[in-house]
Order: C-alpha cells, then structure tokens, then sequence
C-alpha cells in the first residue's frame, strides 16, 4: 500500500487553511504575472497613440491597427477569419463610432478599450491557471525523484511538439510541459498530461504509459500500456472542493469501468489542492478498499514528492 509512505490516516489529507491562504496568494502573484505583458502593450500603445494629432490618424498607422482592432472589441479568434478590409472596416467604424466623439481624449478612450479586449483575454487564460500551476507543481516533483536517482529524461513541448532533454532544457517549471519520458535499465515509461484515453473517450488529466517516447503516439491507442491514471484539481478554494470531487470521482469510475471491461486494471489515483474533512474521508476509505491505488495533497511537498516516486517506481 504506496499511500501508507506518506499517509496514515484520512485528516493528513486535508488542506489547513494557512495552506489555502498560501494557494490563494500564489495564484494572485500568477494572475500578476500574466497581466505584465498586457500592461507593457497599454503602455506602449499609449506613447505611440500620442503622436497622433486627431483620432481619424490613428488609421494611417499601420502598426497600430492590431491595437485598434483590439480596442474595437475583435478576438484575435476572429481577425483570422477576417480579410484585411473587414479589419479597416471595423477600424474606421469603431474611430467614428467611439474615438472621434471623445475629442481630445481619443487616446484615453482607445487605451481603455484596448485593456477591456485584452483584460478579457486575460481572464480567459487565468481560468485554468489551478490546473497549469497543479500540472507545474507535479512536473517539478517528478524531476526530482528522477534527478535524485539519475534517470534521464525527455520533455514534450506543447507549443512546438517537440521532445528535449532534460539536459537540454532551462526551465523545468514550465507551464509548456505537457510529457515527460524516462527510461531505466528494464522498462520505458511516459506520463501525459491532458489526453483522451480510447477507451474511455475521456480527456484523463494524468496518464502513465509503458512506452518509449518515440511510441507514444501508437500506444495511447493500446488500453495495456495504461499502468496509472489520475485525477487533478489544482482549484484552492474550498468552496467548490466538494463538486471538484464529486467530478473527479465520478471521472475515476468511469475509468475502472472502462478498463475492467478489458481486463485491464491501472492503478487509480487522486491528486487535490483542497480537501475538506468529508473529501478526505471518502478518498481515504477507497483507498483502504483498494479503489484508489495513491493519494496526494498537492499542498503538502512530502505527500506529492512520495506520489512522484511511486508513479516513477511503476
């Protein structure tokens, strides 16, 4: 029984509020963080903007018409679907519509608009910052067991799709990881995050895999080469604890299910941020019934890095 290395009892599983407290901080600082490169952009559009004597000669700029079709309430979704004189249509509309009537105070005007655009594509990217920085948490542990052991390692890139070395790469806390792969003397394994797993025809947060890197996109189609899946919630607000769990259990279920009807039998396990008294009861007594093979607070260093070794060991 893995767990027991870092659990004896369900009330280790719950998460303090001076924990919480911490959570809620980190995600600020990270939101922060997001938001600086938006701030440059305002207040590089603001010193550009100013040289402009009237708001109709904004649109003589070419280089201020991505700031302008921004401002004008247009996704960058949507400029993709849009031939260059839909873009000078909207520009010129929204100069007449809103720019030109502020008078003087055109360059205010585009300014606020423009952080109104940006401000809800921010919004959009901070939505599933728990998960990102649960994803980063979990990536970290995972090199350090493997460090800690001297096992090599490869890094799958989501924007590129390309595999590095961990030799190779200058950030292991990247938010960009989305697979890590290590190999030792006997076996081959990789750990995915975010992927449909065939047999459930459900997006599994995490996935370890008996394969090669290089193999990998072949063996997800293989329900054998399934060895551990998991569920996790990086959300710290307690408030929503209980559905996350509802969610997340309901999730795992369906996966046994899946792979019960196949003969196959993956360890199961559960990774939280925030677990309450009643959570931490539940998972604690499928645990003892062998439902859930691990269990981590990912709060609690000592609990995510024992999780980490486990799945390194399977």
């Amino acid at each position: 029984m893995s767990y027991r290395q870092h659990l004896s009892t369900s009330s280790n599983l719950i998460t303090s509020q001076e924990e919480i407290r911490t959570g809620f901080i980190a995600l600020a600082l990270e939101k922060s963080r997001l938001a600086t490169p938006i701030v440059e952009q305002v207040r590089a559009l603001r010193v550009l903007a100013m040289s402009a004597k009237q708001a109709s000669d904004l649109m003589k700029d070419d280089k201020l018409k991505p700031a302008l079709l921004a401002a004008a309430g247009v996704s960058n979704k949507a400029a993709r679907h849009m031939l260059a004189r839909d873009k000078d249509e909207a520009i010129a509309r929204f100069v007449r519509s809103f720019l030109e009537p502020a008078d003087n105070k055109f360059v205010e005007e585009l300014v606020y608009r423009f952080l109104l655009t940006r401000g809800d594509t921010l919004g959009g990217a901070v939505r599933n910052i728990g998960a990102l920085l649960a994803q980063r948490k979990l990536t970290i542990a995972i090199i350090a067991v493997l460090n800690a052991t001297k096992t090599s390692c490869y890094f799958l890139h989501k924007r590129s799709g390309v595999w590095s070395s961990a030799m190779c790469s200058n950030n292991y806390a990247s938010t960009d990881i989305k697979a890590i792969s290590w190999s030792s003397e006997k076996s081959n394994r990789t750990l995915v995050y975010d992927i449909t797993v065939p047999i459930v025809r459900k997006n599994i947060d995490i996935c370890l895999l008996d394969c090669h890197h290089q193999e990998l996109t072949s063996a997800k189609k293989i329900s054998s080469n399934y060895l551990a899946l998991g569920k996790l919630k990086g959300g710290i607000d307690p408030a929503g604890a209980d559905e996350h769990w509802k969610t997340a259990n309901s999730a795992l279920s369906r996966i046994r299910d899946g792979f019960d009807k196949n003969h196959n039998h993956p360890c199961l396990f559960f990774v939280g941020a925030v677990i309450v008294s009643n959570m931490a009861t539940e998972i604690w007594s499928q645990l003892e019934a062998g439902n859930l093979k691990n269990a981590a607070n990912l709060t609690r260093t000592k609990q995510v890095t024992s999780l980490c070794s486990w799945l390194c060991s399977l």
